[in-house]
């Protein structure tokens, strides 16, 4: 076959063969050249302007993807919606490729389109049974923290009564331990969900970034060294000040060395258990670590600890909140938070806070920092 015959076969046969809506439009935005496949889909399309044929309108998109093609000669990529000849409504996808003439004028743009009406179907149909396995996941575990604390604050409650029916004063006292520890379970647990559910917006200030991971040091250092554990920092000094919310950085390292020290008392190897609170920049990037030698994570294990209400800690301590605030704070601040772990081992977790993702102070913050 020669060139010349194949040139006219792909201008005739393959325009109305490919499986897609295709029509070109000329300045005016009318319709001077369509396919196959766009007639059966649009219907009569012949000197219309692609906004009547497309959506039904009378006077063009106000955001109209074919004017900007027109005026910058840029390849564009859309959603939209519009009519089919029959008034079903559609979504498609529609690429925009404009046509140069002689002297570089764009004089036509062709208009590639594809129904995704199905797919984007699928996609809202995910999305809602996501947020239908959210909640349920949500209410479980609501359900499942409010039952451990009754179960407690009824075992508080028998010992207690049955102290005072047989007038045994220890019985009293462990009773009543029993329900004033219940009693603060049931307030942390309704405290985090609620700063979880509700959220805050992160206060920002320029701060040493050490400030926070110092706190955090003083505040867990008495209890590790209870436990067995050395909590050590090594934290970088040279570090500039950095926009953050202070508070919610504390409160992500110190859930993350929390949970280290706790992985520490888990662990059944003989060792000098260690963790360690670091600092440092990286090519703009604020970066802090929390390392522990304890007991590590399994695969499955360490694939649910970002999930609502789970929690390695037990009924006891855990609210299954931690991680999930943390991540949450730490996207705030337009980071990201990753591990890696070894079951036997230990973990080392990571935040990376880059210095041109955090966010910006409120105005008035802004106006007092310019005054120091």
């Amino acid at each position: 076959m020669a060139i010349d015959e194949i040139r006219n076969w792909i201008q005739t046969e393959l325009f109305d063969a490919v499986p897609v809506n295709i029509c070109v439009i000329d300045r005016k935005f009318r319709i001077v050249e369509a396919n196959d496949p766009f007639r059966k889909t649009y219907g009569a399309w012949k000197n219309r302007c692609c906004y009547t044929v497309y959506k039904g309108r009378s006077e063009r998109c106000k955001q109209c993807g074919a004017e900007k093609t027109f005026a910058d000669g840029k390849v564009r990529v859309r959603e939209e919606q519009g009519l089919v000849q029959n008034g079903r409504q559609v979504e498609y996808l529609v690429h925009l490729v404009p046509i140069v003439g002689p002297g570089r004028k764009i004089r036509h743009v062709i208009e590639m389109s594809t129904d995704i009406t199905d797919v984007k179907k699928l996609e809202k149909d995910k999305r809602e049974a996501e947020r239908l396995a959210a909640v349920g996941e949500t209410v479980a575990g609501i359900a499942h923290g409010i039952k451990n604390v009754l179960m407690g604050l009824e075992g508080g409650m028998y010992v207690f009564n049955t102290g005072l029916e047989t007038d045994d004063e220890e019985r009293i006292t462990q009773g009543w331990e029993m329900l004033q520890g219940n009693i603060t379970r049931i307030s942390k647990f309704v405290k985090e969900f609620l700063d979880f559910a509700r959220g805050r917006l992160p206060e920002v200030s320029l701060v040493d970034p050490n400030r926070p991971a110092k706190k955090v040091v003083e505040l867990f250092r008495a209890s590790a060294e209870i436990e067995g554990v050395v909590l050590a920092d090594n934290l970088d000094e040279g570090i500039q000040n950095a926009l953050l919310d202070e508070d919610g950085i504390h409160t992500c390292l110190a859930n993350l060395v929390s949970n280290a020290i706790h992985a520490c008392t888990m662990s059944d190897k003989k060792r000098k258990y260690i963790v360690t609170l670091s600092s440092k920049e990286v090519n703009g990037t604020l970066v802090y670590e929390v390392a522990d030698n304890g007991c590590g994570m399994d695969y499955e294990i360490s694939r649910k600890i970002f999930s609502s209400f789970f929690s390695t800690k037990g009924a006891d301590t855990g609210t299954g909140l931690g991680l999930l605030t943390t991540k949450k704070i730490v996207h705030q601040h337009g980071g990201k938070v990753s591990f890696v772990t070894e079951e036997g081992v230990g973990s080392v977790f990571r935040i990376e806070l880059p210095r041109d993702n955090l966010p910006e102070p409120k105005r008035e913050n802004a106006e007092e920092e310019k005054q120091v």
